[in-house]
């Protein structure tokens, strides 16, 4: 809850008791300002007794008598003498042309402000209240209330004079009265009452709740919500109340319209004044407390409350305490709430003091956010409104929640919200740069220092980048990698990590950083030397973007060492840039480097590297035998004699029987299958290659003798051998190891054949009768003559002109036509005719015929 108190400026501050300022999180819902200017000069000397508000001025009556008509800061545009005492109320038509005022001698004038037109009247008794119809502008709307011991309406006639007449009388006397539309509801000591000035009828008696109140000290508040909603505030009771049109079936002699209480509710305290806020209620109450010293009653502040009605009860939205002057010596009758309706301003008037009261917008929203160091919320405030706000700017803001996180000690937080606040401004990203190296934290703000746009002075990123520099190489070498190099001066940092370096010359993190360095100063060469020193994984990288090939010629044994796979690639990928001659010169101290290349050179294309292939042989015996065999199928280019050579000498059996087969000499390779390898197998199957009769027999005779063989043999070549060739030459007696099955399986492939060829012979005969058919049924169908086809003979169309005519045609399946007439008469020899373009034998494509007559 806030509280208002006068400061030089004159305006209004809120505050609360201090313990309720310490625990209250709630922002409030109005701001508070002192009106000022003239107002201060009038209430210096007299005291304010009632106040009515119009949207463009307002209207003050004061003890002494008079009336001022003020602008909205409250400075004295006009003045009236009116009375030497007390104006007890002041009314405004809505146009704000008219106005009627009343004072405590009796007086009542009704006149207009820019308009010669008035009325004057004294009566005999005070006069307490006066309401002028809300469009005494128009000549038909000239009438007004006033209200002393009874309610007079005073409407004007068609001559210009005025006739009174009582509206009520006889309950007290009327202590306030409020017009809105056709309706004019009042209060005297019973109740409250409304007036129809149509119908002229009073449709409603609202009696009053707390009797014991005496009316003059603790007076009825009249508000119209709207033309038909009636807010009663009397007491600490609460009453809305709605005006509503009675049915046609319900009429009798009863008044066309009634009232409806929609909602009643109990307050805490005495209600000094209401006033409507959208759906909510503004309630100003007076306040009396109990001291605990003396345990005597007291005058507390005044209290303005935003309260939510419902049906029987209220929900509390905001409360606010209001220091105003002299409010120790003030009763409830002393306060009054008035508003205007358009900008929603209420205004809390006391004998001397008024206090403007208003909605809070979203730069008061955002000073509380500041005032409670809520700075995130403040920021995303003022990013949401940034059109409607003018005392804010959302980069003070964000600079005071940087420097709120510094104070408090969250360097990274403030560090990273400065992206966002700071933006492009360059100027202030040096300050706050300076401002967290005077407290010995750059290191926070380096990860979001701006890179592109802008960029900041290279000065900036060579401090940063130093404070890394001594104390934390990783940092450091992070920075490096991920700043371009462009942002600071490349030498400077260069430099200051060859500093470093000689103190600690094996640190890999420095030399790897020193390389980086060395590739954004374009000085390729020795950065090269490092990667390769460190055997780093980005030195292949670093060759080919930055096209390094003339400065790896003598260092391909360091690449080939570092990662021979990734360096063979390489190598092979730019032999336009490096020679393959050269490379096998580099690698020749190295020659299992030089296998691994030619090997992958081979692997490529088989012809280039052919003046390496007889150097390759001896690669592979040495380093890599499982690929001499391939290399030997696949080189064209190799020596077969040396190979040949070196695979007997490192007794390399397989390689030297393909080699043999190679040279022709199969005999030998054969014998050397089965004398060194023992392997009756690969001896069939090198037969079965060779396809050659010889070799078959003389692995008969080698076999003869050697029963596992001759089971092998008999095994597999019943498909290339006659096997009775072979079981004609083993001896009576020998024992052979599964003869029996070795039979059967000879048996079996025999039966094999015999059903293979007999399901070709079905196959062949069911396609060529297939065949056949297809072949009679194009030749049995028709062929389509016209008289655009012609004789093949004569060239002239085989149809005649004249249909009429007879003719004969002769129409062969190799579709050639001619008339009968043009081809030669068939001998008795020969009896068939045929197509003289297609036969060039007795029997051609077309020797059979189509013949057409009529």
């Amino acid at each position: 809850m806030a509280e208002a108190e006068e400061q030089e400026t004159g305006s209004l501050e809120e505050s609360t008791d201090d313990s309720e300022e310490e625990e209250s999180e709630e922002e409030p819902k109005l701001k508070y300002e002192r009106l000022s200017n003239g107002v201060t000069e009038i209430l210096q000397k007299d005291a304010a007794s009632c106040m009515t508000v119009h949207d463009k001025f307002l209207a003050l009556g004061t003890h002494y008598g008079k009336v001022y008509l003020l602008d909205i800061q409250g400075n004295i545009t006009q003045k009236f003498d009116v009375s030497p005492v007390k104006i007890n109320q002041i009314s405004l038509d809505e146009s704000g042309e008219h106005m009627g005022v009343c004072s405590e001698d009796g007086k009542v004038q009704v006149f207009g402000l820019y308009s010669g037109e008035e009325f004057h009247e004294t009566f005999d008794c005070p006069i307490k209240i006066i309401a002028v119809h809300p469009h005494f502008v128009r000549s038909s709307c000239k009438q007004f209330v006033t209200g002393g011991k009874k309610l007079l309406l005073f409407e004007r006639s068609w001559m210009n004079r005025w006739k009174s007449s009582v509206l009520h009388e006889g309950e007290g006397n009327i202590r306030s009265v409020k017009w809105r539309g056709h309706l004019i509801a009042w209060a005297n000591n019973m109740g409250v009452k409304i007036f129809d000035i149509i119908s002229k009828q009073r449709i409603t008696n609202v009696p009053r709740d707390d009797i014991s109140l005496r009316p003059d000290m603790y007076p009825c508040s009249l508000c119209w919500k709207d033309n038909v909603t009636l807010i009663i505030g009397w007491g600490t009771s609460i009453k809305i109340c709605s005006v509503k049109e009675r049915h046609a079936s319900e009429m009798r002699d009863l008044p066309s319209r009634y009232v409806e209480i929609v909602s009643q509710f109990e307050t805490e305290f005495y209600i000094s004044g209401l006033a409507p806020l959208c759906d909510q209620l503004v309630v100003l109450s007076y306040v009396k407390e109990v001291s605990e010293k003396t345990e005597r009653e007291f005058c507390a502040r005044p209290r303005l409350d935003i309260i939510q009605p419902l049906s029987e009860t209220c929900e509390e939205i905001s409360s606010d305490a209001l220091t105003v002057r002299g409010f120790q010596e003030n009763e409830c009758r002393d306060y009054h709430l008035e508003y205007s309706e358009g900008e929603s301003l209420f205004y809390i008037v006391s004998p001397r003091d008024v206090v403007v009261a208003k909605e809070r917008d979203q730069d008061d929203h955002i000073d509380w956010l500041l005032e409670k160091k809520k700075y995130e919320e403040a920021l995303m405030a003022a990013e949401i409104s940034q059109k409607n706000i003018k005392r804010h700017k959302m980069l003070d803001i964000g600079l005071a929640y940087v420097n709120h996180l510094v104070e408090r000690g969250e360097y990274d937080i403030a560090a990273r919200k400065c992206q966002k606040i700071l933006g492009k401004n360059t100027a202030l990203w040096e300050y706050e740069v300076y401002k967290f190296k005077e407290i010995g934290q750059l290191k926070a703000i380096s990860p979001y220092l701006p890179r592109g746009d802008p960029v900041l002075k290279p000065l900036i990123y060579e401090m940063i980048l130093h404070e890394f520099l001594e104390s934390d190489y990783e940092g450091f070498a992070t920075l490096v990698r991920e700043w371009p190099g462009d942002l600071y001066n490349n030498s400077v940092i260069v430099q200051a990590v060859r500093d470093h370096l000689k103190k600690d010359s094996h640190n890999k993190t420095l030399l790897k950083t020193l390389a980086e360095l060395y590739t954004y100063d374009k000085n390729y060469g020795n950065a090269l030397e490092i990667y390769l020193t460190l055997r780093h994984k980005d030195v292949f990288q670093l060759i080919h973007k930055h096209n390094l090939f003339s400065s790896i010629k003598d260092k391909i044994v360091l690449l080939m060492d570092f990662d021979s796979e990734k360096a063979v690639d390489m190598l092979l990928d730019n032999e336009d840039k490096i020679s393959i001659k050269k490379v096998v010169e580099e690698l020749e101290d190295r020659p299992e480097l030089q296998h691994v290349y030619l090997h992958k050179l081979f692997k490529r294309d088989h012809h280039k590297g052919q003046r390496y292939h007889e150097k390759q042989i001896s690669l592979y015996a040495e380093y890599d035998r499982p690929n001499l065999l391939p290399f030997l199928r696949d080189s064209t280019h190799c020596p077969l004699e040396k190979a040949l050579e070196i695979c007997q000498q490192r007794n390399f059996v397989e390689e030297t029987v393909y080699l043999l087969s190679r040279m022709g000499n199969s005999r030998s390779a054969l014998k050397m299958i089965m004398e060194e390898l023992h392997d009756v197998d690969k001896a069939i199957e090198f037969a079965k290659e060779q396809d050659d009769g010889e070799l078959w027999e003389d692995l008969i005779l080698y076999s003869i003798d050697k029963p596992p063989f001759i089971t092998g043999l008999l095994n597999n070549i019943g498909t290339h051998v006659d096997p009775i060739l072979l079981i004609h030459r083993i001896k009576e007696g020998m024992e052979i190891p599964n003869l029996r099955d070795s039979l059967v399986k000879i048996l079996q492939d025999y039966n094999l054949q015999i059903l293979l060829r007999e399901g070709c012979k079905k196959i062949l005969v069911a396609d060529s009768l297939s065949l056949l058919k297809k072949m009679h049924r194009t030749q049995m169908k028709g062929v389509l003559v016209d008289e655009e086809n012609i004789c093949e003979s004569c060239l002239a169309p085989v149809l005649p002109t004249d249909a009429a005519k007879p003719f004969s045609v002769v129409v062969f399946h190799c579709r050639h036509m001619f008339h009968k007439e043009c081809l030669p008469v068939p001998s008795m020899n020969s009896p068939s005719q045929y197509c003289n373009i297609c036969s060039a034998k007795n029997r051609g494509p077309g020797s059979a015929i189509l013949e057409m007559k009529k």
